[in-house]
């Protein structure tokens, strides 16, 4: 047969069980896959330069891998349905492949591509990829989303998982010169600085050896006793590839129940719970994109209707002082700085840090969702927003609004012997580990160059309670 189809690269820049593509590859001799970059410059309130030059680098090796297979990766700029226009009137495409999006950015860029292959006659098929399941397949049993994660959860354990395809081996021959591409950007692209970040290896094959390492190591096994210490590594250091689609979520959730019935077999009494913990986690994940996806006005305001329009009167001062890590607390200090020198940051930090800035500073979590959008190699819209707004106390299943983390007892609690603490802020790394998890006396400083703690937190956690609870009484 004769026939020519696009594959539209989004958020899944690998070849191995890549849904759309599988499809895409099946229905056609020919499949002309294009990535589209945006045309934004300069600024954007939810990327910045680590985000924008690890995408660089999964462009790259996405590239070459399509030249193994002996086809092309065409590179396009601007709007989506405009230049997908472009592109099928030049090649003569029948039809159009992606994979869905879930926030509502992608959803609306998803309808007017849609409309596109309506007015010119041409098929447009769009799958389920990034997730297990939908938000549609999780539903309460009168056919209503779920607020709250727990009865979400278990429903979503409970329902069959869909199998991982392999890598694709074919997609016919490249688009012939005619077809113009543009070269594999670079952060001049958009006209960012450079990023200064150590950010991971990009690329699909990086991040399978990443999967690889988790599970041969053993770290999987270790899970759920160890995942919320930050020191070294207890995670699985996955969130960026699933953020671009570098490996597909099919593969890492058969691939972790395939290690855990193999260490079953070998008598690992841990390995069951820690896999089944992990397991829930991509579960929350899952539970994000559906709050996201039904109730997508907490994307610019809070999910519960008691706290729309709570004060924050954090100021830009305070707010500055926690981004730059330098607020005396050495916890928050470090969780911080490792975002700054990395990109990422543990989750347990990403909890203690949100919740300082918006219980201790009183700054609103908006602020913080932005700065770690820009900031974070893994920012995703649903898990980000959902994690500010937990530990706001103003989302779904929120930490109550009266659960304030001390940072003093997370740090003893999470960190006992300091080795985070001082791995990302050394002027403190000659100070005993005691001294870090407890206020300075006044005016003595844990060490030369480092500040004093910016607040006493028993004051500020008082007037967190008070704010709220003024908030509350008033909408009553």
């Amino acid at each position: 047969m004769s026939r020519t189809v696009l594959h539209w690269f989004r958020r899944d820049l690998r070849l191995t069980d890549n849904t759309a593509l599988h499809h895409a590859a099946q229905s056609a001799p020919q499949v002309i896959p294009v990535y589209i970059l945006s045309d934004w410059k300069q600024n954007h309130g939810w990327t910045g330069p680590n985000r924008q030059q690890f995408l660089c680098g999964c462009l790259e090796s996405l590239a070459k891998n399509l030249t193994t297979l002996g086809s092309r990766l065409i590179l396009r700029c601007g709007k989506a349905e405009a230049e997908l226009e472009r592109l099928i009137r030049e090649t003569g495409a029948e039809a159009v492949y992606f994979n869905r999006d879930y926030d509502l950015f992608g959803r609306a860029t998803e309808s007017r591509v849609q409309a596109l292959c309506t007015r010119l006659g041409i098929e447009c098929h769009v799958y389920q990829d990034s997730v297990l399941h939908e938000p549609d397949d999780v539903l309460t049993g009168g056919g209503q989303p779920y607020r709250v994660y727990t009865p979400y959860s278990k429903n979503w354990l409970n329902l069959p998982k869909p199998a991982a395809r392999g890598r694709i081996t074919s997609l016919g021959p490249p688009a012939g010169e005619s077809i113009t591409s543009l070269p594999l950007p670079t952060l001049a692209h958009w006209q960012l600085p450079a990023s200064t970040a150590h950010l991971p290896a990009p690329g699909e094959r990086a991040a399978r050896d990443r999967l690889k390492h988790f599970i041969d190591s053993g770290i999987l096994f270790s899970y759920g006793q160890q995942r919320n210490l930050p020191a070294g590594q207890t995670t699985s250091l996955l969130s960026q590839d699933l953020r671009f689609g570098l490996l597909s979520i099919r593969e890492i959730y058969h691939r972790c129940l395939a290690a855990g019935t193999q260490a079953a077999a070998a008598h690992h009494a841990a390995a069951p719970a820690s896999i089944q913990t992990y397991v829930k986690e991509l579960a929350w994940r899952e539970f994000y994109v559906a709050i996201l996806w039904h109730y997508p006005h907490v994307f610019a305001q809070e999910f519960a209707p008691d706290w729309v329009g709570l004060p924050w009167p954090g100021t830009e001062v305070d707010f500055q002082r926690w981004a730059t890590g330098t607020t005396g607390f050495p916890i928050v200090d470090a969780g911080m700085r490792q975002l700054l020198h990395t990109g990422l940051m543990h989750n347990r930090l990403r909890m203690i840090t949100a919740m300082f800035l918006t219980k201790d500073l009183h700054c609103d979590w908006r602020l913080g969702e932005a700065y770690f959008m820009q900031q974070l190699v893994d920012g995703e819209n649903a898990s980000n927003n959902g994690g500010w707004q937990w530990s706001a106390g103003t989302g779904a299943d929120a930490a109550p609004y009266f659960r304030i983390q001390n940072p003093w007892l997370q740090s003893i609690r999470f960190d006992p012997d300091g080795t985070y603490i001082k791995q990302w802020v050394p002027e403190l790394k000659h100070v005993p580990a005691p001294l870090l998890h407890e206020a300075p006396k006044p005016g003595q400083p844990l060490a030369k160059g480092y500040p004093l703690p910016m607040l006493d937190h028993p004051t500020e956690r008082d007037r967190c309670l008070a704010i709220f609870a003024k908030h509350k009484a008033e909408r009553q």
